[in-house]
């Protein structure tokens, strides 16, 4: 049994005090990093529930359940973001990157914790792509909010395109890892995938400005 708000606390509170001496985008990453975090424990507790609730079963629920709650819940801080601040699309990408690394790395530690740190390349090739993976999942949903903002017309279909696409994903890893073998290697190299075709996204969003 690990206690994940005391891991919770202690990751935080030197971040947090950071806060006091940066500005500007450092800051706003300081704070989305500690807001992924908050987000990864807030997460955890839904699918725990949904799990006691369902009665599916640790395996299923992280293949079913989790990737819809854990995508979820990190879009909600920022849609909040985007409705009130409405932010550029840079300033809005970087808040996804901080909290996606945020939430996989607080993800990473509890999982180390839970199940021991004897292999370090497993941990390194897990925490490569568990870290990639939250990030290219959250890029995606402010790939859905910067669609929106450009196409009026679709914005409710981006949206929630985004969001679906990116619980897929998710989903689509966890399945691949959970069986070791050559599905595990698949899914460990899925995200770097991912990251490169997205980040080719971005760059031709950027120069279509």
């Amino acid at each position: 049994m690990i206690y994940s708000e005391n891991i919770l606390v202690c990751m935080a509170v030197p971040l947090l005090l950071t806060v006091f001496f940066v500005r500007g985008s450092a800051r706003q990453f300081v704070l989305c990093f500690l807001i992924g975090m908050a987000v990864c424990l807030t997460g955890a507790y839904v699918s725990g529930f949904l799990d006691m609730a369902t009665g599916m079963g640790t395996e299923d629920t992280a293949i079913f359940i989790s990737p819809a709650t854990e995508e979820a819940m990190k879009f909600l801080p920022l849609l909040f973001y985007f409705i009130m601040f409405d932010p550029r699309d840079d300033r809005l990408f970087h808040a996804a990157v901080g909290i996606g690394a945020g939430f996989a790395s607080y993800e990473n530690v509890c999982s180390m914790i839970a199940s021991g740190t004897e292999s370090l390349g497993f941990l390194l090739i897990r925490g490569l792509a568990v870290g990639v993976m939250h990030i290219v999942s959250v890029f995606a949903l402010v790939l859905g909010l910067v669609i929106a903002r450009r196409f009026r017309a679709m914005q409710l279909a981006s949206v929630i395109g985004a969001l679906s696409l990116s619980m897929t994903f998710h989903g689509t890893y966890n399945l691949l890892v959970s069986e070791p073998g050559v599905t595990s290697a698949i899914g460990y190299a899925l995200p770097l995938a991912a990251a490169i075709l997205l980040l080719f996204i971005y760059r031709r969003l950027q120069t279509a400005e």
